[in-house]
């Protein structure tokens, strides 16, 4: 995962990437339709997605080292998740081909407000497993960052996030779609990230309160995104940060791209508070794009588009940083 380092660059951590691949087949409607209500929309465009895979190609293409671990369906479009993944230079010999199972999948709703509805067909992504979580824990080493999330299995999860904490990595949770965790979940987890309904969702309470419980549960750090709202990042401080001004045209993959952001400015060295207006900043970028991976910003892209220098802004905040 470190090979394409130049010797005498300082290394960066790596990111390891446990979660789901999907094929995204998105629709844009008039307006979302209502329950019983059949709209006529555009032409159908399909993507390749999954909230793993999104957040791996977020992280790779701003320059982290990022290996995938997952599960595909053996079939043409497994076979594209995975050719995407490389062509973003992400590691995806963890990706496992299921003979039994069909590539996941994601049926994607977007009105002119850039508002989506989403309706998942998880496929080979139900079938992650022990398997997966060893292949998982095999590339990371003491340091490196795992990054999860909840469309596969939580059993998954729940022991990659254990093992992950006992070998010495920082586990970053994206709470997404939002599920019922337990407490021994949260005590292995170092940033939980969620958004406003995920956060009460899980915790019980609204607003403040949400992010305060979910820490006092066991999380170490708590960021809620707020969209447009920007973030709020809870440690030992409660700091809100505002979101850029963008025009935007599909927040499909928002989330994603801010943790894969987040991912990636983490494994610079950043403090959790820049790498959150990091991750807001590659969050803003992809909202003005269409699709999943393909709205995700390299740093010429997130300059262009937000003005923000990625380096730059590494640098200024005291960081190492490394060019692929």
């Amino acid at each position: 995962m470190r090979s394409e380092i130049p010797a005498g660059v300082k290394i960066p951590k790596g990111v390891v990437v446990l979660g789901s691949l999907n094929t995204d087949f998105v629709l844009a409607v008039p307006h979302l339709p209502r329950p019983g209500e059949t709209v006529a929309g555009g032409s159908l465009a399909t993507h390749p997605g999954g909230k793993g895979a999104n957040q791996a190609v977020a992280a790779a293409k701003l320059g982290a080292p990022v290996a995938m671990v997952g599960r595909v369906g053996d079939d043409s479009f497994g076979r594209a998740l995975r050719r995407s993944l490389i062509g973003a230079g992400v590691d995806v010999s963890g990706v496992a081909a299921d003979p039994a199972a069909a590539s996941g999948a994601a049926l994607i709703l977007v009105d002119p407000q850039a508002e989506n509805a989403i309706a998942i067909a998880p496929g080979a992504n139900a079938q992650v497993g022990q398997a997966d979580v060893e292949r998982a824990l095999s590339l990371l080493s003491a340091g490196d960052l795992l990054v999860l999330q909840l469309e596969i299995p939580l059993a998954a999860v729940e022991h990659a996030g254990r093992q992950a904490q006992r070998g010495g990595a920082q586990v970053l949770l994206n709470a997404a779609p939002a599920a019922p965790l337990s407490d021994d979940l949260l005590r292995t987890v170092d940033v939980l990230i969620v958004n406003e309904d995920e956060a009460a969702s899980i915790s019980g309470l609204a607003g403040e309160q949400a992010g305060r419980e979910l820490r006092r549960r066991g999380a170490s750090a708590v960021i809620t995104t707020r969209g447009s709202q920007g973030v709020v990042v809870e440690g030992e401080r409660r700091i809100g940060l505002p979101a850029h001004e963008v025009t935007a045209v599909d927040t499909t993959a928002a989330g994603d791209a801010f943790v894969g952001g987040l991912a990636a400015a983490l494994a610079a060295g950043a403090n959790l508070v820049t790498g959150a207006r990091l991750g807001s900043a590659v969050a803003a970028a992809a909202v003005t794009r269409h699709g999943a991976q393909s709205s995700l910003p390299d740093r010429k892209e997130l300059l262009r588009i937000t003005g923000l220098d990625w380096e730059a802004a590494l640098a200024q905040a005291g960081t190492a940083t490394h060019t692929r």
